[in-house]
């Protein structure tokens, strides 16, 4: 029993298929699977408009695993396999590799070359290769988000800085990873020192701006923290990229080197330009205290 889809962000959508997959292979008595790509296939088909996504790799193989399903396959997806007409794509992965027998998809799933493979061709497909479709329809809401669960909504949703509602889609916080890397090291002098993370630009970001959340280190301890993103305009007149910024709550330790974790909970405020260094230190003060007020206030729910 399979499913078969790009999975970006893993979200509750997402997370509803491969729960039939599960279900119905326990009644089959079969085994159940994840067949996703090792790179989203817009990267290949449509380069130029690709957008940033919600998961790396590694990051969605986790998520994947996480959902208790047996096995995930991943597809090499590069130019010659984005060019597979639908029928051999169904020939070539899904009957002589997977021996597959069942296929659960969204109702609106598509495959194939330029997509022109839908779930009506795929049920055609699955009476000359002998297996079975079944086709759902995809979670269409969740409470206090007022549309269809999509990644496209959850980026769009990111966009906003509305990390609330992405994370009611998500059925989690948002997170983003990477190295911890040297600074200008003025969060120090200021009294507030940073973990400064790169995040790798294919990433998705939320709009610029202070969030509370969450900053877990390789050894899987949690600390809350405040996080500044953005361009810091007070000290850069014309910066060329976001830089994420987390502050880690009663921590002092050396950070450098490690592999960050940090999920947005709660946005605090948009980034602005302060007159000089007392405005600023008596900003980050509100900062820290209202993403600590956060963190108390979901912890005590």
């Amino acid at each position: 029993m399979i499913t078969i889809g790009a999975f970006d962000g893993v979200h509750l959508g997402h997370r509803a298929v491969i729960e039939e997959v599960k279900r119905a292979a326990a009644e089959l008595g079969c085994r159940s699977v994840v067949v996703t790509f090792d790179r989203h296939p817009a990267t290949i088909v449509r380069p130029e408009s690709a957008p940033r996504f919600l998961t790396d790799l590694d990051q969605k193989l986790e998520l994947l695993a996480d959902t208790g399903v047996d096995a995930t396959a991943l597809v090499t997806f590069d130019e010659a396999e984005s060019r597979l007409s639908p029928d051999r794509f169904v020939k070539q992965v899904l009957v002589d590799c997977l021996r597959t027998k069942h296929i659960v998809v969204g109702s609106d799933f598509h495959f194939g070359y330029q997509r022109h493979g839908n779930v009506e061709l795929l049920m055609e497909l699955g009476l000359i290769d002998d297996f079975e479709v079944n086709p759902m329809d995809l979670v269409s809401r969740v409470d206090g988000v007022e549309e269809p669960v999509s990644s496209t909504a959850i980026r769009r949703a990111l966009a906003g800085g509305q990390v609330e509602t992405a994370a009611a889609m998500l059925g989690r916080p948002f997170e983003v990873r990477g190295p911890v890397v040297t600074g200008d090291q003025r969060g120090r002098l200021l009294g507030f020192p940073t973990a400064n993370v790169v995040v790798p630009n294919t990433v998705c970001l939320p709009a610029d701006g202070v969030y509370a959340g969450l900053y877990r280190r390789p050894d899987g301890i949690v600390h809350p923290c405040a996080i500044n993103l953005g361009r810091r305009p007070t000290f850069y007149e014309h910066a060329d990229h976001s830089l994420l910024e987390a502050h880690l709550l009663d921590f002092d330790g050396d950070l450098y080197g490690e592999l960050a974790h940090v999920s947005f909970t709660h946005f605090l405020r948009s980034e602005r330009k302060f007159d000089g260094i007392d405005a600023i230190i008596g900003q980050l003060k509100l900062d820290v205290e209202h993403a600590r007020a956060s963190m108390a206030l979901d912890n005590s729910s």
